[in-house]
């Protein structure tokens, strides 16, 4: 009878373990919340996969085609523009230069001139001695963009990658007025062959360029022109702009046909309004903000349809 009592008894604790167990789960799983679905995702990061193997070709080209940027800022904008092109951008120039009135540690070349739009072609003029002087042969073109000009170096390298440096050329957004063979737009940024920026420097040295225009575009171009520095064509090969001097809102609207708006006033070439005006394969923007510098470095660089195949190749339409 003893021995039936100890069996029962056993039997019990156990039942009331398996009982204890099967609560105790239930209690945990009303506790833990339910782990919100997911998109199917490799761990591995396959994004900087695609674009290592997207991007070998603009690469290999950063190499062959060197590219000196140089931006015209001044002590008062580099927290609230400057900095944002160093962190966009910027880091994708072989060289890079920020041409200031005073030197800093941002750092900032000091060009020993004054601020104020009255000093721009002064400023334009010191910062291409300045390049000619310490860094002409450490590229093979030279670029001079705004401080809220946005650029997208890897379309500028290929369009670039047509030309002799060595050839007398300088490209960007083609201006009529004030100068007979045009001139580039300052705003859009501009870029110097090898053989350009020898002949700048040098119409300097000799006298036959002077600083006679407050206006620093005009004052290059005419410059260009006295020293048989011809005017390249920057449009791609469906004759889209490359260069903008405005942002992109002020071209891609579609619009009834209207006389031209004041903005387009200035263009050697026909302007086009609405998503024909500008090139797949576009160089630069202007008047672009902090907040608009990050934004185009996201819809340039990271931006992606999934499952959408790019479909205009220059190289097939050349």
């Amino acid at each position: 009878m003893r021995l039936f009592k100890h069996y029962i008894l056993f039997l019990s604790g156990v039942a009331v373990s398996i009982l204890l167990s099967i609560t105790y789960s239930r209690v945990q799983r009303t506790l833990t919340p339910t782990p919100t679905p997911t998109f199917a995702m490799h761990a591995r990061n396959t994004y900087t996969v695609w674009h290592t193997a997207e991007n070998r070709r603009a690469l290999d080209l950063s190499q062959k085609v060197r590219v000196l940027c140089w931006v015209m800022t001044q002590p008062q904008h580099l927290e609230s523009r400057t900095q944002h092109v160093r962190d966009t951008w910027g880091k994708r120039c072989n060289i890079i230069l920020y041409m200031s009135s005073k030197q800093s540690d941002f750092p900032t070349v000091g060009l020993n001139v004054s601020e104020g739009r009255s000093q721009l072609y002064w400023k334009t003029i010191r910062a291409f001695q300045h390049i000619h002087k310490h860094h002409l042969d450490d590229a093979d073109w030279f670029l001079k963009a705004d401080d809220d000009t946005f650029v997208v170096l890897e379309n500028l390298r290929y369009g670039l990658s047509k030309h002799n440096t060595e050839e007398p050329l300088f490209f960007g957004r083609r201006f009529t007025p004030f100068v007979k063979q045009g001139y580039m737009s300052g705003g859009a940024g501009y870029v110097l062959s090898k053989e350009a920026l020898r002949r700048f420097v040098k119409g300097f040295a000799d006298g036959l360029c002077t600083h006679n225009t407050e206006l620093e575009d005009t004052g290059l171009g005419q410059c260009m022109e006295t020293m048989k520095v011809r005017t390249g064509d920057s449009r791609d090969v469906m004759r889209r702009q490359t260069f903008h001097p405005y942002p992109p809102d002020y071209y891609l609207p579609r619009q009834l046909p209207r006389r031209r708006p004041w903005y387009l006033l200035y263009e050697h070439y026909n302007p086009v309004e609405g998503p024909g005006c500008c090139s797949d394969l576009a160089i630069s923007f202007h008047y672009i903000d902090a907040v608009g510098m990050h934004t185009l470095e996201y819809y340039t660089y990271h931006l992606r349809p999934y499952g959408y195949k790019y479909r205009f190749n220059p190289d097939l339409t050349d």
